[in-house]
């Protein structure tokens, strides 16, 4: 038996004391307290510290004894009621020291490179590593705790089959996924063709002849206030009406703004300037309700008729 497991097993006798034990003079059980005391002539002595043993047991209950420091390459690793420190261990030929003894832990050992034991077995002497063989390759190389790990090498062929195979495998599903989004986009454009021939086509936008010339025009100005507020500056772009302009009457109201950049562009386009022109502005955005509501106050005002009423009084 080593020297390290004969100290270790010293070390258990003297701290088993949970146990009921007969006192020397009355005669009745003895508990000390199994990670503090240790019993001692009967009584029960506060165990030292760790990297302590004890000189002098106690000589009354619950006391301490006196305690001494571990001398060197000696230690304790746990409060105890040892009568001498546990002796370092010292690491054999083939193993090199990976923690240094102190008075309150051994001293730790592993395997050299190039060799192993593992962590579970009794290193008294360190293991070779293994090497693979030829037709192996490494998956895991040698530790101080593990042996290498190997597994049989591929051939070039099988690689190369490996490589062709998984080259296949992407192309396909490549394939697949271009395949799935040009389904995609043609049932996508089917349903927009579809709900395009279902739509049924507006009726042409009649065309208004002014009964007083520019003074009808601008009688008209005040029905463009059913505009949409969120459609006033693309109304007036649509109307070659300059940004600088129309951000220049952004303080004025609702109606006054619309009233002035409606004079602004007649007086800019002259002679050119109609109703028509403005109600197709707003038809080219998509507010045909606004255009036809606009178209209807005027012919009921009595600013414009229909072009084709004009043509049959004539």
């Amino acid at each position: 038996m080593s020297t390290k497991v004969l100290w270790a097993s010293l070390a258990v006798l003297q701290l088993v004391v949970a146990y009921p034990q007969r006192g020397v003079k009355t005669g009745r059980s003895i508990f000390c307290k199994k990670d503090t005391e240790y019993l001692h002539n009967g009584i029960c002595c506060v165990k030292c510290e760790a990297g302590q043993y004890v000189q002098t047991p106690c000589t009354e209950t619950g006391k301490t004894g006196t305690c001494e420091e571990c001398n060197d390459r000696t230690f304790t690793e746990h409060a105890n009621g040892l009568k001498q420190c546990i002796k370092c261990t010292q690491c054999p030929p083939d193993q090199e020291i990976v923690r240094e003894c102190s008075h309150t832990q051994d001293t730790l050992c592993q395997c050299k490179p190039g060799r192993y034991c593992h962590p579970d077995e009794a290193c008294e002497i360190c293991k070779k590593c293994s090497r693979c063989n030829h037709d192996e390759e490494v998956v895991k190389n040698c530790t101080s705790t593990s042996n290498t790990e190997c597994k049989k090498r591929q051939d070039k062929s099988s690689q190369e089959a490996d490589t062709t195979l998984t080259a296949v495998i992407v192309i396909l599903v490549v394939l697949i996924v271009l395949g799935i989004i040009i389904v995609i986009l043609w049932k996508k454009k089917c349903r927009t063709e579809n709900s395009n021939s279902l739509k049924p086509e507006e009726e042409p936008f009649p065309t208004l002849i002014p009964k007083n010339g520019v003074e009808s025009l601008t009688a008209c100005f005040e029905f463009f206030e059913e505009l949409n507020v969120d459609f006033h500056n693309r109304f007036f772009r649509k109307l070659s009406i300059e940004d600088n302009k129309i951000r220049s009457k952004d303080h004025l109201s609702h109606e006054d703004r619309i009233h002035f950049l409606l004079s602004y562009w007649v007086e800019k386009e002259g002679k050119e300037a109609s109703l028509n022109h403005l109600l197709r502005a707003l038809l080219d955005l998509n507010q045909r309700r606004t255009a036809e509501t606009v178209m209807e106050k005027a012919v009921q005002k009595g600013y414009y008729e229909f072009e084709s009423l004009s043509l049959g009084d004539d």
